[in-house]
């Protein structure tokens, strides 16, 4: 496992992290294969785990309290999110003083943490002040609760409207961004990466392998394999990326992948780490072969050839709208 600083910031995260957004803990046995698989990430070199409050509602960040446990508090980072609702109290959501101190200090206990290394804004709060909202963080870094802190998904506008505003009230300003990022959403480069690159944020993309579209296990003509994502995700993402553009695409890429030797998932997420910005994929493992198979991207550069003909199939254009 290879590991990258955190923008210009001190802290190294594994270049493959483990995600908690689709663990199954739906019983003993769901839970036995999710240790293992935690259990095996940090035999494999992964020192990153990202959460969240809303994940499972609260059931996510207690589980991998617990796995941690196993490991000195040193030999790993933990990440969590603030935004959604987790109530039905007009204050139990989004990023106001009260509800971020108060479900940061929920997600301690369900950590079973002093301290949470980052800690995001899962979403983009509108009827809260940044100001407001960039106070309190700061504060929960000062007091020791948060290490670092970062967003999610937020506009370029929103984001250097944050770095700005930090910089001249003297606050503690954010640190990281992780934003959805695969080769089928590719948005990021237009500003994100350009934003972060200049004022030294680092990057943790989810989403790397797009819902599963980039594993291979969709293809065209074929019905969806059985037990997949796409047969029981409630809000359907996956399904809506299964486009017959989509899988001609995926059929182009696995004879890439084939060229160079390695799974189509370990070829999308090398090709993510090709970007300097990015510090560490957050890779979701229902299992642990899963998990094996995704770290085999860390260290793995892909020749100019091979990235020279991933664009091809991409087929990426940047909006650009000329003005005058």
């Amino acid at each position: 496992m290879k590991y990258r600083t955190l923008g210009n910031h001190g802290l190294k995260l594994s270049e493959v992290a483990l995600g908690s957004w689709v663990t199954n803990l739906a019983g003993a046995e769901a839970e036995q294969v999710a240790l293992d698989t935690v259990r095996a990430a940090f035999d494999a070199g992964v020192n990153f785990f990202d959460c969240a409050d809303a994940y499972s509602g609260g059931a996510a960040e207690r589980f991998l309290g617990r796995a941690l446990k196993e490991h000195a508090r040193s030999e790993y980072v933990v990440s969590s999110k603030v935004f959604f609702p987790m109530g039905r109290g007009a204050n139990e959501w989004g990023l106001s003083r009260k509800h971020i101190v108060e479900q940061l200090e929920k997600s301690l206990q369900n950590l079973g943490l002093d301290y949470i290394d980052l800690y995001f804004c899962h979403r983009f709060d509108p009827t809260t002040p940044i100001e407001e909202t960039l106070e309190v963080l700061s504060d929960m870094v000062k007091a020791g609760k948060i290490l670092y802190y970062g967003v999610s998904e937020w506009s370029p506008v929103q984001l250097t409207e944050a770095i700005h505003l930090a910089k001249e009230n003297n606050l503690r300003g954010p640190a990281v961004v992780q934003p959805q990022y695969n080769m089928a959403d590719r948005y990021i480069e237009d500003e994100i990466l350009g934003i972060c690159e200049k004022y030294g944020l680092g990057v943790t993309p989810f989403s790397p392998l797009a819902q599963g579209l980039l594993t291979g296990k969709y293809r065209k003509g074929q019905p969806l394999p059985a037990g997949s994502r796409a047969t029981w995700q409630a809000d359907k993402q996956i399904n809506n990326l299964l486009t017959e553009e989509n899988l001609e695409k995926v059929e182009a890429l696995l004879k890439v992948a084939e060229e160079v030797g390695v799974p189509l998932s370990v070829l999308a997420l090398a090709w993510i780490l090709r970007q300097k910005q990015v510090t560490s994929v957050i890779t979701g493992a229902s299992k642990q072969s899963q998990l094996l198979s995704n770290v085999a991207a860390s260290g793995l550069t892909l020749t100019d050839d091979v990235l020279r003909e991933i664009d091809k199939i991409l087929d990426y254009h940047p909006f650009v709208r000329r003005v005058g």
